[in-house]
């Protein structure tokens, strides 16, 4: 494993619901990905020279672009484009990105921005775990847009994609239904505090954003993995035996 973190983003996509926890979108991991194979992650990816390139060109940060871009092709919500696309734009948005085609080309294209002012920071995670791939990720909340999006995901790099609550995923997870890696299980329990978008966003920008790279700790002759308390995270530690770390 290269020591040297990858630079990359995810976003939290975040839709109300009155009288019930708000749901987050996820997605379920491909099998044959080298990292995180089958977990339940948020959407998100590597950032890459062109998310550079148009985060320069628009004066934003290159993470909001990246965040932006791999959350529509991942699962065709535009959540950061402004205007809102249809349902329709959104998929073909989709389609020509998995096509390879430039973001900064089918933005201009489709008459669209990014409002990069709609993506909140909430942490940034670079662990240190025996993974094949180590990454340096900024994690973004953001409020889901209007409507009724249904995600659509790809064939090869997401095996599904849903909205659900962080409790529920956290319970799945209890109950050996579903895959978390640590960074995912942490932030789902910091989430599942908040009952509404607007409370996530509070939070978001109540603690500092500061690079979240947990360690191991003996404690009674157990080791934990843990993490720092001033960050916002309700659960700190971990124990190590058993922990899934893909």
């Amino acid at each position: 494993m290269s020591e040297e973190a990858i630079p990359a983003a995810t976003l939290i996509v975040v839709r109300d619901r009155a009288g019930a926890p708000p749901e987050l979108l996820m997605v379920e991991r491909a099998q044959g990905m080298a990292f995180a194979a089958g977990a339940l992650v948020f959407p998100g990816g590597r950032i890459d020279e062109a998310d550079r390139a148009l985060a320069s060109e628009l004066g934003i940060d290159a993470a909001a672009v990246a965040a932006v871009r791999e959350t529509v092709e991942e699962t065709a919500v535009p959540a950061g484009l402004v205007p809102s696309p249809t349902e329709q734009g959104a998929a073909a948005l989709q389609r020509a990105l998995v096509a390879d085609q430039p973001f900064s080309e089918l933005l201009i294209g489709s008459g669209l921005g990014l409002d990069a002012a709609a993506l909140t920071p909430l942490a940034r995670w670079v662990p240190k775990f025996h993974a094949v791939r180590r990454f340096d990720t900024l994690f973004f909340v953001a409020k889901c847009p209007a409507g009724d999006w249904r995600p659509q995901v790809v064939e090869g790099e997401c095996a599904r994609a849903a909205w659900v609550a962080a409790q529920d995923v956290l319970d799945l997870d209890r109950d050996g239904e579903a895959r978390l890696i640590f960074p995912t299980r942490r932030t789902l329990e910091r989430l599942a505090l908040h009952a509404s978008f607007e409370a996530i966003r509070a939070d978001a920008l109540a603690h500092p954003i500061e690079p979240v790279t947990p360690w191991v700790e003996d404690r009674n002759g157990e080791k934990f993995i843990t993490i720092p308390a001033h960050l916002g995270f309700p659960i700190t530690q971990e124990k190590l035996d058993g922990l899934w770390r893909g």
